[in-house]
């Protein structure tokens, strides 16, 4: 469905030093330098996957999606999807593809989303019947109701995010590339994304490339994540095993039903010999190693008059930034 195959994308930047004496030079004399934004990206999705595009700011995610949509042509190398060349950009493989940015809109801000799904319905040449199957589909997923007759300008942040995907979707694509899709909104409104893009993916077995800095986001939707920093790929493979890899250790989080006391402190750094973290006065936090994990809630729960215990992996953007510190 999505092949790349050493995909490098170089910009060409100008230079120029401060002051008026070099603005006026630059008129007529400019120094460059080349700037590397994505290098040597090689990966398959096959049909029907949904997988995580991670890396810090300027790794050159949205580059990447960039050229893969057909809004920039790569410098060197490959890239197919859905058997097509993106910056060719033939009708046939921009009616089977997406591209939301959460930064971004397509709405028209003075009038109401149906004018924009309308537009849309004209510009993917969408039958009246199939728009209306369409449209019906993603009201019942997305709970449109009462909004596509509102002017855009009226709709909360979320209601619009909303409206954005029903616009980005109507014609039922086959690959979405999702840049930030849920950035900026409140809690609820992010995980009603999810859920939508959760079963977007199950009814229609679309492929989904998905760059998120939300963590939930990915641990919500991906089995798999594409790592890349500094325009490179660090990593390519199952999440679990990323998490496992990179952050072995697990996180035991405790609540008391009191304070624990200075007797109780003492007797769990004997016992544990492992760092305790009091995040309040009746909640704490342990990093045990899997092979002491048994024996470190064993000692919480003798030593500590405990209310509630759980076990998880460390936060997942803990493992990002060690995954992004190493060399």
């Amino acid at each position: 469905m999505i092949e790349l195959r050493g995909l490098t994308k170089i910009y060409r930047v100008a230079q120029k030093k401060a002051g008026l004496r070099a603005s006026v030079a630059s008129l007529f004399s400019r120094e460059y330098v080349d700037v590397e934004a994505v290098v040597d990206l090689s990966f398959t999705i096959p049909p029907g996957e949904c997988v995580g595009f991670l890396g810090p700011n300027g790794a050159g995610k949205t580059t990447t999606l960039k050229m893969l949509s057909g809004l920039l042509s790569p410098s060197h190398g490959s890239v197919q999807v859905l058997g097509f060349d993106p910056s060719a950009r033939k009708r046939e493989f921009l009616k089977q593809i997406t591209l939301v940015m959460g930064q971004k809109q397509q709405l028209l801000w003075d009038l109401p989303p149906i004018e924009t799904l309308e537009l849309n319905r004209a510009v993917y040449e969408l039958a009246r019947a199939e728009f209306d199957a369409a449209l019906a589909e993603l009201d019942r997923m997305l709970g449109l109701k009462g909004l596509l007759e509102k002017p855009t300008r009226q709709l909360s942040l979320g209601e619009r995010m909303k409206c954005e995907l029903a616009a980005a979707l109507i014609h039922r694509p086959r690959v979405l590339f999702l840049d930030e899709p849920t950035i900026g909104l409140d809690v609820n409104i992010k995980a009603q994304v999810r859920r939508f893009i959760a079963e977007y993916n199950l009814r229609t077995g679309a492929t989904v490339l998905l760059t998120s800095h939300d963590m939930d986001d990915v641990n919500a939707l991906c089995r798999r994540v594409i790592v890349i920093d500094k325009g490179r790929v660090r990593y390519d493979g199952d999440l679990k095993k990323l998490v496992e890899e990179t952050s072995p250790d697990k996180l035991i989080s405790v609540r008391t039903e009191r304070a624990p006391t200075e007797g109780e402190r003492a007797q769990l750094d004997r016992v544990l010999n492992l760092p305790v973290s009091f995040d309040g006065p009746e909640s704490l936090s342990v990093k045990s190693p899997s092979d002491r994990l048994t024996k470190a809630v064993a000692a919480l729960l003798e030593t500590l008059p405990v209310v509630d215990l759980r076990v998880e992996d460390p936060p997942l953007e803990e493992t990002m930034q060690k995954v992004f510190g190493q060399e």
